[in-house]
């Protein structure tokens, strides 16, 4: 299990990236980078973060906020 904060990969999902909540039941609580409604991911497809995808999460967020998409 992952501290809490840490960046991970839920494969699940598209390989959207997202910061290790807790757990809820059999499930693991992820919450997207910069913020945003939380969601739940299987453990078992839940892998870390690479340098690569967290920069490429954190450029993805700074781009959207740019065109109003995200506050």
């Amino acid at each position: 299990m992952p501290p809490v904060g840490a960046w991970v990969v839920d494969t699940g999902r598209s390989h959207r990236v997202g910061a290790f909540r807790g757990v809820a039941g059999p499930y693991w609580s992820l919450r997207p980078v910069g913020g945003g409604v939380e969601w739940e991911a299987v453990p078992e497809r839940v892998r870390p973060a690479t340098t690569a995808e967290c920069l490429r999460a954190q450029i993805a967020r700074v781009n959207a906020r740019s065109r109003g998409e995200v506050l």
